[in-house]
């Protein structure tokens, strides 16, 4: 690498994230995820603008190739924090309506997603039609479970009852479309080698074999606790965990790659398999570190997508197939939700807030899209026009959740929430009889 490229692609790195943290901070103004316009920056950074020249003056040709790679490695990091923020406690007392959401949102998504592939395949002739047909399906089926938990948070209804089923039905959502996906990558013809044989293998292994001992490593007391003043064996002892997690997801996603499988499965199942219990602390100081160095690579994967996203491309006949992957995309997660949500015994209210929420896309569908591309399923023209409807279906969750999930209503849902707390608060005490000890937590 010469003095040059080096020198422009910190020039070019330092503006892309100025770019992407104005206008991601102009969104939440908006009352928007900051992705949205971080996402928008990638575009405003590709041709879209002044026909490329403004991409080729700040982002050489000679210079993407790093930047992808540190885009890449933002989104393994990414990855591997929506596998370690999976909570399966989510899904306690809410299997019925989460299965229905989430299968709903999935199936129906996904049906309508190969019928809308069947009618795109007249102007987007991939060679691969099936793989096509399927990677489409796929792709109208994912919900961004780490913008929504943010939009729940911003909302303040994380910890409701609508909130909780939301987050439990999006992980239980994404895990299947991930599932679609990885099946697609592996019998479509995308890849034909034989190491795809080792995938069930090493998820297995990941799953029963690499999970108890990380819960040995990462659960252990450590024997000597140092100095409590300087905590210099404490500091040590984290480094050494955060050291063995980030290698454990670096392994997992190269192994991934050479499997026949794109590295994100890697990573995220890296994330999914660290244990829950006794590592609280552990995953919020891992979150916490990991999520700085993710804002500094995600907006170089955003500007890498951005520039190859070209919407004066798109004339009458791209307008119109826009107007109906919008349709399909937004029906499809919606109807399925809606109508699982209806069946598994929710409010029509409820049943409309999980439909809006299902819808919520972000990143995670940008990274799908890529993987798409990159494997020839997708060409550039409708690449362009799902990465519109990814910004979309993710821009529009904010405004038709507070019309209807309203503030009055989430006071009186929080209200019932402590009132029904207190209520079992109190009868554990009541039940408890006279002089009899308090039972042990846990």
């Amino acid at each position: 690498m010469t003095t040059h490229q080096t020198a422009m692609i910190m020039v070019g790195l330092a503006l892309i994230l100025a770019l992407a943290h104005v206008l991601g901070r102009l969104a939440r103004r908006c009352g928007q995820p900051a992705v949205v316009g971080e996402i928008l920056a990638g575009i405003l950074l590709g041709p879209t603008l002044f026909h490329g020249a403004l991409s080729e003056a700040l982002v050489p040709v000679d210079t993407r190739p790093m930047l992808t790679a540190l885009g890449n490695l933002g989104v393994a990091l990414f990855m591997f924090l929506v596998g370690l923020e999976l909570d399966y406690r989510l899904l306690r007392g809410n299997g019925r309506a989460t299965a229905g959401v989430a299968l709903g949102s999935i199936v129906c998504a996904f049906g309508l997603g190969v019928l809308l592939a069947l009618y795109l395949w007249k102007n987007h002739p991939i060679e691969n039609r099936l793989g096509f047909l399927l990677f489409i399906g796929a792709a109208m089926s994912i919900t961004a479970f780490p913008v929504l938990a943010r939009i729940l948070t911003d909302r303040g209804i994380q910890h409701t009852r609508i909130g909780a089923l939301a987050l439990a039905s999006a992980a239980v959502g994404d895990v299947v479309a991930w599932l679609l996906l990885a099946g697609l990558l592996t019998f479509t013809g995308s890849q034909n080698s034989w190491q795809v044989l080792l995938v069930v293998p090493y998820a297995l292994a990941m799953v029963w074999a690499l999970r108890p001992l990380l819960g040995r490593l990462l659960g252990a007391p450590s024997q000597d606790r140092g100095d409590p003043e300087d905590g210099t064996v404490e500091r040590r002892l984290s480094a050494t965990r955060l050291a063995a997690l980030t290698v454990l997801l670096l392994v997992s996603g190269a192994l991934s790659e050479w499997l026949g499988l794109h590295f994100i499965f890697g990573v995220f199942l890296a994330g999914a398999i660290v244990p829950r219990r006794g590592t609280e602390e552990l995953r919020v100081a891992i979150r916490d570190r990991f999520e700085t160095i993710i804002w500094m690579l995600l907006p170089a994967y955003f500007a890498v997508s951005g520039l190859k996203v070209d919407l004066t491309t798109v004339g009458g006949d791209g307008l119109g197939e826009l107007g109906l992957i919008l349709l399909v995309a937004i029906g499809g997660k919606f109807g399925g939700a809606y109508l699982g949500a209806r069946f598994a015994g929710q409010s029509g209210r409820s049943a409309t807030t999980l439909g809006i929420l299902m819808n919520t896309r972000g990143l995670t569908e940008l990274i799908i899209l890529g993987v798409g591309l990159q494997l020839g399923l997708l060409d550039m023209e409708l690449y362009s026009l799902m990465v519109v409807m990814a910004l979309v279906t993710t821009a529009m969750t904010a405004p038709l959740l507070r019309w209807a999930y309203p503030s009055h209503v989430i006071d009186a849902d929080l209200r019932d929430l402590a009132r029904q707390r207190i209520g079992e608060s109190g009868c554990a005490e009541l039940a408890r009889p006279v002089g009899a000890k308090r039972p042990e937590a846990g």
